[in-house]
């Protein structure tokens, strides 16, 4: 198991490097999006990849590994999100972006590990197109849990689904990298 949080580490270093050079760039400026806006969003990398994976093709030169990247740093900004609520302006440095940003994928990572441990390392004999449609699967879900005012009568929640999304693209940015 250490070969797995030691290759998940290495993964969601990959995509933290990313946010931080955007966030650089851009400040937090993802603080006035709307949960549901972030699952759009999500929606569009997961459909790309869906596509280029069904295809084989791509008019952008872009693969699917950073959009796998993208949904992890979308899904830890969901996170964020429902934890802090939306803002109508940017109401936090680049210093408590990226604490939030450790915070919330401390979070994917032991749930991970928790899920890993029970299912005895099962992502690893599974395809990458798998885990593209599980998030696919984990987005109508969030869609509806959000045309549902994010009540749920015995399921997960929004964040549930956020994690999951987070984690089973890391084990696609894993199996991409191997």
């Amino acid at each position: 198991m250490s070969t797995t949080n030691q290759q998940f580490d290495k993964a969601l270093k990959l995509c933290r490097d990313l946010f931080e050079k955007k966030l650089r760039d851009y400040g937090a400026s993802w603080r006035i999006l709307r949960p549901s806006s972030l699952t759009d969003q999500i929606f569009i990398k997961a459909k790309r990849i869906r596509t280029l994976e069904t295809t084989g093709n791509a008019m952008v030169d872009e693969g699917i590994l950073p959009e796998f990247i993208a949904i992890v740093n979308y899904g830890l900004v969901g996170l964020i999100q429902l934890d802090l609520g939306v803002a109508d302006a940017v109401d936090i440095d680049n210093d408590k972006a990226m604490q939030l940003y450790d915070e919330y994928a401390d979070k994917a990572r032991n749930l991970m590990i928790a899920k890993n441990h029970d299912y005895g390392e099962a992502w690893r004999m599974m395809r990458v197109s798998s885990y593209t449609d599980l998030i696919l699967q984990k987005l109508n879900r969030t869609k509806q849990i959000e045309d549902h005012c994010g009540r749920t009568c015995v399921s997960e929640g929004i964040d549930a689904n956020y994690m999951d999304m987070v984690n089973y693209s890391v084990f696609g940015i894993i199996k991409l990298t191997e």
